[in-house]
């Protein structure tokens, strides 16, 4: 069973919530001289968690709609009748709740009580990309939220905690991890065009086709690392992320040369690995910088 549980949570998609608060920790460093090592593992708890619960109420509320009936990529739990559909939800609520206890503690430490009304945004956007009557995730809007929330929000709010200002620096990091967020979302999406187009679900992918869908993928993977070049001409040691153009190389052969499911997972993790790895070395450059 508790493979069960480990395969729903989709670790292959954990990378996504670690790099924004990687980036963000970095950026923090530039006009933060004492780095708050415990609010930095708080703000993680939360982008880890909540991740996990999206992947847990995704899979219940595309499970119970029937979305995953037809699906060629892994086994999900509800729509494979492996866990019962309440112990899905269950799940889901339960992750949501962790991440909302380790968001309260960075509120009490910060006495930024406003924080509260943005962790409740972000817990309805992650139910609501697939659960509720009218789910966003199936008109098309699903990258653009998880840009802005896997992408921004994570970054910018990391970065924020550190000194409660806002550094201009943590906006261009959180659309560096607003791109490699998306660009996984899209190549999912590009997967399951067929089955989504047979269950009604409008992704962006089901709307544009298989080709624009790849080029906009291709894309979202690559401007992470044109926006991160004026970073390294005036701090050489971000230059160490350069290194990883082969990995985005090798993401964009195997993405536009898929033919299988398979492949386009294979993209996907690739995808979620390299904004890791992207996320570490601007992470290390930046306090290379400042310490």
């Amino acid at each position: 069973m508790l493979k069960l549980w480990i395969k729903g949570a989709r670790l292959r998609t954990l990378p996504l919530a670690v790099a924004p608060i990687l980036i963000g920790s970095g950026t923090s460093s530039l006009v933060q001289s004492q780095f708050n090592l415990g609010l930095a593992i708080l703000a993680l708890l939360v982008a880890l968690f909540l991740q996990i619960g999206v992947n847990y109420a995704n899979d219940y509320s595309d499970g119970i709609r029937g979305t995953d009936k037809n699906r060629v990529g892994p086994a999900r739990l509800t729509g494979g009748g492996l866990v019962a559909p309440g112990k899905v939800k269950l799940a889901a609520f339960i992750s949501f709740g962790l991440a909302g206890v380790a968001g309260l503690a960075i509120t009490v430490i910060t006495a930024q009580w406003w924080f509260l009304a943005v962790g409740l945004i972000c817990v309805l956007a992650a139910w609501f990309y697939t659960g509720g009557k009218k789910p966003y995730g199936y008109v098309g809007l699903g990258e653009v939220v998880v840009f802005i929330f896997f992408g921004l929000v994570a970054t910018i709010g990391t970065d924020y905690i550190q000194d409660l200002t806002f550094n201009p620096f943590a906006i261009l990091g959180g659309v560096i991890a607003g791109c490699f967020a998306t660009a996984v979302l899209l190549i999912n999406n590009i997967r399951d065009i067929e089955t989504d187009r047979l269950s009604g679900k409008k992704t962006l992918s089901t709307r544009i086709g298989r080709k624009a869908s790849l080029v906009l993928f291709a894309l979202f993977v690559w401007t992470p690392f044109v926006l991160v070049i004026p970073l390294w001409l005036i701090m050489p040691a971000i230059f160490i992320v350069n290194i990883l153009v082969i990995m985005a190389v090798i993401i964009s052969i195997v993405a536009i040369t898929a033919k299988t499911p398979k492949e386009l997972v294979l993209a996907l993790q690739l995808t979620s690995y390299t904004s890791l790895l992207f996320a570490l070395g601007l992470c290390w450059g930046l306090f290379t910088i400042t310490f």
